[in-house]
C-alpha cells in the first residue's frame, strides 16, 4: 500500500501585495525585534522585495507622499574682479558676490545683500 503525498511550497505566478500589507511586512522586518529572514519565511517573500519596499517608503513612493527635495550644494568660485569697473549704482559697495548656478544661471548681488531674501531666490532659481 502505497501512498502518494504533493506539497507544493509556494504559489506560482506573481503576487499582488497592497500597501498596508507591504507597510505590515516592513514592521515585521525592521521594527524593534524585527528580522528581515524572519519576515521573509513568515510572510513567504522575497528580501529583495523587502529591500525595495523599504527603499521606497524611505522615499514616499510607497506611500505616495514624496519627501520634499533637500537643498544641494553648488561649487562656488571667488575670482578677481573685472578689468573694467562696473557702472557706479547708487547704495552699491565695492564688494560683490557672484553665484553661478548648475543650471548656469549666475546671480551676483553686493556684500549689503539681505541673507534671507537671497536665500528665497536661489531656492525659486534652482526648482
Amino acid at each position: 500500500m502505497s501512498a502518494r503525498i504533493e506539497i507544493v511550497g509556494r504559489v506560482s505566478g506573481r503576487r499582488r501585495w497592497t500597501v498596508e500589507q507591504k507597510l505590515a511586512i516592513l514592521r515585521d522586518a525592521f521594527g524593534p525585534e524585527g528580522c528581515v529572514r524572519t519576515a521573509c519565511e513568515r510572510h513567504d517573500v522575497g528580501s529583495g522585495a523587502i529591500y525595495t519596499w523599504r527603499r521606497q517608503a524611505m522615499s514616499g513612493e510607497l506611500t505616495g507622499v514624496r519627501k520634499p527635495t533637500e537643498p544641494t550644494f553648488a561649487e562656488v568660485q571667488i575670482s578677481e574682479p573685472p578689468a573694467l569697473p562696473a557702472p557706479a549704482v547708487a547704495g552699491r559697495s565695492d564688494s560683490s558676490i557672484g553665484i553661478e548656478l548648475p543650471s548656469g544661471i549666475r546671480v551676483i548681488v553686493d556684500a549689503t545683500v539681505d541673507a534671507d531674501a537671497l536665500s528665497r531666490v536661489i531656492g525659486v532659481l534652482t526648482r
